[in-house]
């Protein structure tokens, strides 16, 4: 481990009840007196000094993360709208924010039932702003991502730091038995500052440099809620911007899935002094990741390459040219898929019967009129792969 990186102080903060709390009588004395708020270091200035086998495994995932990116980004098929979806629903998922890859496509055309899949479609716009931003990664940035990530569910909580004391686990009453509790919101400010002072650093390896922000992100908390999946578009961002990723998310979220408790275990881990934890977790999860899409990329063109077999058109066709609307919006309706490929409603229900007769595409819901299709063969690869993700299987 190494010793040179500061732990995490502490303050004793005034906790003023607000009489509207309801609990027993020894409940409530326990939220009376001060209660102890973090103080994170300021790291822009911090030397980054990195065990040899974490500095080693880091720069090797960086470099199968770049072959990755390559990969992925010379297919015809639109993996990067693929993989966007799998780091989007990956990150909401360790948030406990589940929902299948069905409900997530309807989502995305405005027609689930799920509230956490309209959840998960704002991340997915989350994660867009975080690389739409990141050649100007600063404050306005980083909000403008968690607006992109809750204005729609939470609105009161966008469009700038926290102005108030957040915790994390205890009661929803206080502070006082909290597992972490993040500096007062008056801190938020310098903080965050010295935070994307240090993202703005050429000598520190990108992926470290990622973890280690996101760590101190985490430790900031400068939002009321969406912490965890703003920094976690935050990584994705510096990866972007570093050039690392040019073409495609890299489904970090999705490894870090596998072992959520590790993850979080890093993360404290980190709070104690120990930068090499979070570098660790964010490398393991990065090879995991990589392993896992690359699956995912394999299960994509067999799908395609079965449709070819089913159906034949020519290349400029509205069909040949809805099969690849498919791979990365695999819910269309008759008005979308018109839109997208920029012909009639005629022409699209014509493409979408002649799909639907050779088997790639099957009623999803809606009337006779308003009729939802889905591509079923590209609903269970994304399925599979979040269930790899799930059981470290890739």
């Amino acid at each position: 481990m190494s010793s040179d990186w500061p732990a995490v102080e502490h303050e004793p903060r005034p906790w003023e009840r607000s009489g509207n709390e309801i609990g027993s009588r020894r409940q409530l004395r326990r939220l009376a007196g001060e209660y102890l708020a973090a103080i994170p270091p300021f790291i822009r200035r911090l030397p980054v000094r990195l065990e040899d086998d974490v500095l080693t495994a880091a720069d090797e995932a960086s470099h199968e993360l770049a072959r990755f990116d390559a990969e992925a980004g010379a297919f015809i098929a639109p993996f990067p709208a693929i993989l966007l979806r799998t780091e989007s629903a990956s990150s909401s998922e360790i948030e406990n924010l589940t929902a299948g890859a069905k409900q997530i496509a309807l989502a995305g055309i405005g027609a689930a039932r799920s509230a956490n899949a309209r959840l998960i479609v704002a991340n997915t716009h989350a994660m867009e702003a975080a690389l739409r931003l990141s050649d100007h990664l600063d404050e306005d940035a980083i909000i403008e991502m968690h607006r992109a990530l809750l204005q729609e569910s939470a609105p009161q909580f966008v469009g700038g730091w926290r102005q108030e004391q957040v915790w994390i686990g205890g009661s929803r009453l206080s502070p006082h038995d909290a597992e972490f509790v993040p500096p007062h919101h008056d801190r938020v400010p310098a903080l965050m500052s010295d935070l994307l002072d240090f993202a703005d650093h050429d000598d520190v390896p990108v992926l470290a440099q990622a973890a280690i922000a996101h760590a101190q992100f985490e430790t900031i908390h400068p939002f009321p809620d969406g912490n965890g999946r703003t920094g976690r578009a935050l990584i994705q961002a510096m990866l972007r911007r570093a050039r690392l990723t040019r073409n495609v998310t890299v489904p970090v979220s999705a490894g870090l899935l596998h072992d959520p408790k590790a993850y979080f275990q890093a993360l404290t881990d980190y709070r104690a002094g120990d930068v090499d934890a979070i570098v660790h977790a964010i490398t393991n999860a990065t090879f995991a990741a990589i392993g896992n899409g690359r699956h995912l990329v394999e299960d994509v063109h067999a799908a395609r390459a079965s449709w070819n077999d089913l159906v034949h058109a020519r290349s400029d066709s509205a069909v040949h040219r809805a099969l690849d609307l498919l791979l990365a919006q695999p819910i269309i309706t008759a008005k979308l898929t018109a839109r997208e490929l920029g012909v009639s409603e005629v022409s699209a229900h014509a493409a979408i019967n002649r799909l639907a007769e050779a088997g790639v595409l099957t009623q999803a819901g809606g009337g006779m009129r308003n009729r939802i299709w889905q591509a079923s063969d590209i609903i269970t690869a994304l399925d599979a792969f979040a269930e790899r993700a799930r059981r470290g299987r890739v």
